[in-house]
């Protein structure tokens, strides 16, 4: 099975790299480089600022809510774990996922937080994110919906899908509060042939732990939930400036309904399965700004002020990655902090 996966993985990757090569080189590279290195030092700081500060409420989101399920994680072991896991998510192939069972581990072993609550840890964040991911979208393809007509999208398939997506998050939820056996059962079946690993054996009883966990933080912990929820809806906010400062930088007509379409389009090839949205990001803009008849110049000085934010995130994980990998565990910390 190793073999078809690792081949599956190199198509993938070479299948965005060939995307996004073929975009540039029909995009005005000198034009770009010019919309770049035009910028002044305080719009280099402004985009600093608000990207440190997106980063900022994620972390503080998680630390609330880890706090919620009584755990005495610190604001930079988060931060680390969820950098690192930011990394592993962009180059696995898929919509940005893949770094989520190594932050389980890396709380588990680095800061000897038990398997189920940091399961549940990972999860609540998790389903935070993409809630408010599915929502955001939502909200953004209906105005779409009576304000834009474009060739080759249908905003009402888009808007069904996406909704179904949240009902299916909120159904879910309730199923795991209401019936959580079920779940159990299933899952069960899913691991029956590995259910003399010895992880598994105790399956039964990490699966009541994260249940009864979960039971106290919906019950118990609701002014941290709802604390959370503000906190993503803060972050999502400083997104859409993040994104419409980038717009404003490299002198892109706006207008409402341009700006929506824009990030609409960007966010939902994120949602694509290629790392990191690479090529189907480089993709989308091109297509947006031709259907917009927008200067393709600007689209490429987007495009590099976007990737060079992720690199610089990319970078910041793996800067973080060697301490949470090596063999040495630092789980002291969570007691001498």
């Amino acid at each position: 099975m190793k073999y078809p996966t690792n081949i599956y993985r190199y198509f993938i990757w070479l299948a965005s790299i060939g995307l996004v090569v073929w975009i540039l080189t029909r995009l005005p590279i000198e034009a770009m480089l010019q919309a770049i290195s035009s910028l002044d030092i305080f719009q280099w700081l402004a985009w600093i600022v608000i990207n440190f500060l997106i980063i900022t409420v994620f972390v503080w989101r998680w630390l609330i809510l880890t706090q919620a399920i009584e755990l005495s994680c610190k604001f930079f072991q988060l931060f680390r774990v969820r950098q690192a896991g930011q990394l592993i998510s962009f180059v696995t192939p898929g919509p940005q996922f893949g770094g989520e069972p190594l932050q389980v581990y890396w709380l588990w072993r680095r800061y000897s937080v038990p398997g189920p609550a940091a399961i549940l840890a990972v999860g609540l964040d998790r389903y935070y994110e993409l809630s408010i991911n599915f929502s955001v979208l939502l909200l953004a393809v209906l105005i779409l919906l009576t304000s834009v007509s474009v060739a080759f999208v249908n905003w009402y398939i888009l808007a069904i899908i996406l909704l179904s997506l949240i009902v299916a998050m909120v159904l879910g939820v309730g199923l795991l509060l209401r019936k959580p056996d079920r779940i159990r059962i299933w899952a069960g079946r899913l691991t029956s042939r590995w259910q003399n690993h010895p992880r598994l054996s105790r399956l039964k009883t990490h699966w009541w732990q994260l249940n009864k966990s979960l039971q106290q933080v919906v019950t118990h912990k609701r002014a941290a939930l709802r604390i959370a929820l503000v906190l993503s809806v803060l972050a999502w906010a400083a997104m859409i400036v993040e994104f419409w400062l980038l717009l404003t930088f490299i002198d892109v007509p706006l207008s409402p309904t341009t700006f929506i379409f824009l990030f609409t389009v960007v966010r939902l090839a994120f949602l694509l399965p290629l790392p990191g949205g690479l090529g189907s990001v480089e993709a989308s803009l091109f297509w947006a700004f031709q259907v917009l008849a927008l200067p393709l110049a600007e689209a490429g000085g987007l495009i590099l002020m976007m990737r060079l934010r992720d690199l610089i995130i990319l970078l910041t994980g793996a800067l973080v990655l060697p301490g949470l990998q090596s063999a040495s565990g630092d789980a002291g910390e969570t007691e001498t902090q």
